[in-house]
C-alpha cells in the first residue's frame, strides 16, 4: 500500500518502547524503508549494547543507516543529515522512509533544519580535548561561563560533550555557540507531508523493559562486544565510548567495579535518559502525535 502524499513517516519515543517492531510493520504494510535515527546505533562496533535490530529483523524489511559508522569516528547531526539526504535520493519514489530512534537532534534537525554552525579544525578540537583533559565537567563549565557565558547558561554543568562543544564553537570562531542558533539550514522534510509519531508507554512498566532489556543483552554477549570496543583503546570521549553501558562495563573490566554494579549503572543511566527523552521532545517537539506502542499501527494507518 502507498500514499503519495505522505513524504516519510517518523517514529521516536524513549529507549525500549517498541520503535523499531512498529517501524518494521508498518515498512511491511506501506512498502518502506526503515531508517536509523539514534545516534549510537550508527557505530558498527555496538550493535547489542544499543539494541540495534538484529539480522532476523532487518531481513524482513530494508533498514539502512544502521552500523555504518566506526566508533573511532565523532559522528555528528551534520553527518547524519549528510547521510540521509544521499539515502532520501536513491530512494526518492520508489520507498517510503521511516525514520526510527530516540535521538530528538536528528528529528528535529529533519524537520526544522539545522543550525548553521561553523566546522571546527581537527587542530582546534585536540587543542581543546588537551585543555580539559583531566579536569571535572563542573570545572569546564566554569571555564565555558568565563569564555562563553551565553551557551554556559544554556547547558546543564555535567553535559561534559555538549560544553566541551562549547568550548570548540567558541575557539574556532570567537563567537558563542549561541549566535548560531538562528540561522538554520532548511530541514530534508520541511516541504513534505510527515506522520510524527512519539510512542509513550506506561513509565513503570518502560522501567521494567529497560531493566530487562539490558539483561538480555548482557546473554547476548554485550559484555564481549564491549571488551572488544576497548581493546581499541579510543578516546573516552568519543560518543560510542559513552553509549549508555559501555562505560560502567569498561569499568568493571578494568577490575573497579564488580558485574552487579556495571549492570546496574547501565540500567540507571538508560532509565534517566528515557525520562529525559520524555522532557525533550515534549519541550522541543510539540506538534507530535503521542500514542501508547499498542494504538501506534493504528494512529500510522489512520493517517495514511
Amino acid at each position: 500500500m502507498r500514499n503519495d502524499r505522505i513524504g516519510a513517516v517518523l517514529i521516536a519515543g524513549p529507549t525500549a518502547s517498541g520503535k523499531s517492531a512498529l517501524a518494521i510493520k508498518l515498512a511491511q504494510a506501506f512498502d518502506g524503508v526503515v531508517i536509523n535515527a539514534d545516534s549510537m546505533q550508527v557505530y558498527r562496533d555496538l550493535r547489542i549494547i544499543t539494541a540495534r535490530p538484529t539480522l532476523a529483523d532487518e531481513a524482513l524489511v530494508p533498514h539502512r543507516l544502521y552500523g555504518h559508522v566506526d566508533a573511532a569516528v565523532n559522528y555528528s547531526v551534520g553527518r547524519y543529515l549528510a547521510d540521509a539526504a544521499e539515502l532520501l535520493r536513491s530512494i526518492q519514489g520508489k520507498k517510503i522512509p521511516i525514520f526510527v530512534g530516540g535521538t530528538g537532534l536528528y528529528f528535529k534537525a529533519l524537520t526544522e533544519g539545522l543550525s548553521d554552525i561553523p566546522a571546527v579544525s581537527e587542530d582546534i578540537r585536540e587543542a581543546v580535548r588537551a585543555e580539559c583533559e583531566g579536569r571535572e565537567t563542573v570545572d569546564l563549565h566554569r571555564l565555558l561561563v568565563e569564555r562563553d557565558p551565553l551557551a554556559a547558561a544554556t547547558l546543564r554543568p555535567s553535559d561534559r560533550m555538549r560544553i566541551m562543544r562549547a568550548l570548540e564553537i567558541f575557539a574556532a570562531t570567537g563567537q558563542s555557540l549561541v549566535s548560531f542558533h538562528g540561522a538554520r539550514q532548511p530541514g530534508l522534510l520541511h516541504d513534505q507531508s510527515v506522520i510524527k509519531l512519539f510512542l509513550e508507554p506506561e513509565r513503570e512498566e518502560l522501567r521494567r523493559r529497560i531493566d530487562s532489556r539490558f539483561v538480555t543483552m548482557m546473554d547476548q554477549g554485550a559484555l564481549d562486544e564491549v571488551r572488544a570496543l576497548g581493546e581499541r583503546h579510543l578516546d573516552p570521549m568519543l560518543p560510542a565510548m559513552r553509549a549508555h553501558g559501555v562505560p560502567g562495563l569498561l569499568a568493571y573490566l578494568r577490575g573497579e567495579v564488580t558485574l552487579e554494579e556495571a549492570i546496574a549503572r547501565g540500567q540507571g543511566d538508560t532509565r534517566r535518559y528515557a525520562k529525559r527523552q520524555f522532557t525533550w521532545f515534549r519541550h522541543q517537539l510539540a506538534d507530535w502525535t503521542w500514542v501508547t506502542p499498542e494504538a501506534g499501527y493504528e494512529a500510522a494507518m489512520a493517517a495514511f
